[in-house]
C-alpha cells in the first residue's frame, strides 16, 4: 500500500476503535433496558435500533448530512461550540458510524441479558449487592463472550462502512478517507493492482475476526444456559 492508503488505514482503525468504545458505553445500558423492558414500546425501540440493518446507508447519510450542515440546529450548535463545520469532519463519520453500527452491538448484548437467570440476580440482591455490584461481579463475567462478540462485530462493521462515510465525510485524506473509500478510488482509477491489495486485506481481516469470534464462543456457548438453570 502506498502512503495515502496507510493514512486511510490509520483513519479507519481510529474511527472503528472510537466508534466501538462509544457503542459499548451507550449500547450496554440500552441493551439492558430493552432486555428488561416489558411494555408495548419495546418493539418500537427495537425497530429503531435495528433500522440500519435494512436501511440503505445513503439514506441515513443523507439525513445526517442535512442535520450536520450549518443551516440546521445540530450543525449550527457544533460550529458555534468548536468554530468548525461538523459535516465532512472526522467527528461526523464517527457519529454516523455509531448510528449505523448500533444494532451489531446492542442486539448480541440484549440477547445475552435476556438469557440471564433472574433468580441469580435476585439472590445476589438479597445478599446486599447493589445494582453496580451485580453488574460487574455477576452479569459481566457471565456475558463476557457476548461483549467480545458485540465489540468485534461493531468494529468490523465500522471498518467496512462506505455509504454513510462518503455521504457525511466525503473523501478528505487524513480526515475522512477510510479504506473502503480508498478501495473505491483505486477501482475508479482502474488501478486494480492496488484495489486488489486493499480488498484482499479487508477480506482476510474480516475472515480472521469472524473465525476468532466463533472459536472464542464455541466452548462457552452453554455457560449462560447452565448458569440460568
Amino acid at each position: 500500500m502506498i502512503n495515502s492508503d496507510l493514512l486511510a488505514l490509520f483513519t479507519t482503525l481510529k474511527m472503528a476503535a472510537l466508534t466501538t468504545i462509544i457503542l459499548l458505553l451507550i449500547g450496554t445500558p440500552l441493551a439492558w433496558y430493552l432486555a428488561k423492558m416489558q411494555n408495548r414500546f419495546k418493539v418500537i425501540i427495537e425497530a429503531i435500533v435495528a433500522l440500519p440493518l435494512v436501511l440503505p446507508p445513503t439514506v441515513l447519510g443523507f439525513y445526517l448530512l442535512i442535520a450536520f450542515s450549518p443551516q440546521h440546529l445540530p450543525g449550527q450548535l457544533w460550529q458555534q461550540a468548536t468554530g468548525q463545520q461538523l459535516a465532512f469532519s472526522f467527528t461526523a463519520i464517527v457519529i454516523g458510524s455509531v448510528l449505523y453500527s448500533m444494532p451489531f452491538v446492542v442486539q448480541p448484548l440484549q440477547k445475552s441479558f435476556e438469557q440471564l437467570g433472574e433468580p441469580l440476580l435476585e439472590a445476589s440482591a438479597m445478599l446486599g449487592a447493589n445494582a453496580m455490584d451485580r453488574f460487574f461481579n455477576i452479569v459481566l463475567p457471565i456475558t463476557k463472550a457476548s461483549f467480545i462478540t458485540a465489540a468485534s462485530l461493531g468494529f468490523a462493521h465500522t471498518v467496512g462502512e462506505f455509504g454513510v462515510i462518503l455521504m457525511i465525510g466525503g473523501n478528505i485524506p487524513g480526515e475522512t478517507r477510510v479504506l473502503s473509500i480508498a478501495l473505491f478510488d483505486h477501482v475508479e482509477a482502474f488501478d486494480y493492482a492496488k484495489a486488489h491489495i486493499l480488498a484482499i486485506s479487508l477480506l482476510a481481516g474480516s475472515m480472521v475476526l469472524l473465525a476468532s469470534i466463533y472459536l472464542f464462543n464455541s466452548p462457552r456457548k452453554k455457560i449462560i444456559n447452565r448458569v440460568s438453570k
